[in-house]
């Protein structure tokens, strides 16, 4: 009887290690919004800096909850990298989807001010973000996905500036 009372626990264990295993399938991002929120001119010793608010609806297809870490993304304005964002973690319940807030500063460049100044005078861009995440799976593992595109648009706001 013994026996059969340490046995019982493994019985769920044995019974999913012969179940049939299916692939992870990619989680997916959408930006709902981007907005460029403050823009600021340089100063000695400091770049101009771009701040960004991102939207982000974020779905998990598996049949498992799962967090997604180490979530890095390029942005890209008309055809030109303009930075790099990390985005906060996102915890998923199985075959559901969350929407995330994400606030991001780009340090800006002379050649990548112009980009941001388009958005900043209201007119449209094509924005992509090209990134990587990983996704902590718990007992299955924890993949790396990417590169990839995360999401693509056109980015147009209201006007910041006036010149």
């Amino acid at each position: 009887m013994r026996r059969l009372a340490f046995a019982l626990p493994l019985i769920p264990v044995l019974l999913l290690s012969c179940a049939p295993t299916t692939a992870v399938q990619v989680p997916s991002l959408e930006v709902q919004e981007i907005r460029l929120t403050d823009l600021s001119l340089p100063l000695p010793g400091r770049p101009a800096v771009a701040g960004l608010t991102v939207q982000l609806r974020v779905t998990n297809p598996n049949p498992v909850p799962l967090r997604l870490t180490e979530i890095q993304a390029d942005l890209i304005i008309d055809g030109a990298a303009v930075g790099r964002l990390t985005l906060p973690e996102v915890s998923l319940p199985a075959q559901g989807q969350v929407d995330q807030p994400a606030r991001a500063s780009l340090p800006l460049t002379a050649s990548t001010f112009g980009s941001v100044v388009k958005v900043a005078r209201g007119q449209a861009v094509t924005y992509r973000l090209d990134g990587t995440f990983r996704a902590n799976l718990g007992p299955l593992g924890q993949p790396t996905f990417g590169p990839l595109t995360l999401s693509q648009g056109v980015w147009q706001q209201p006007a910041l500036i006036s010149f």
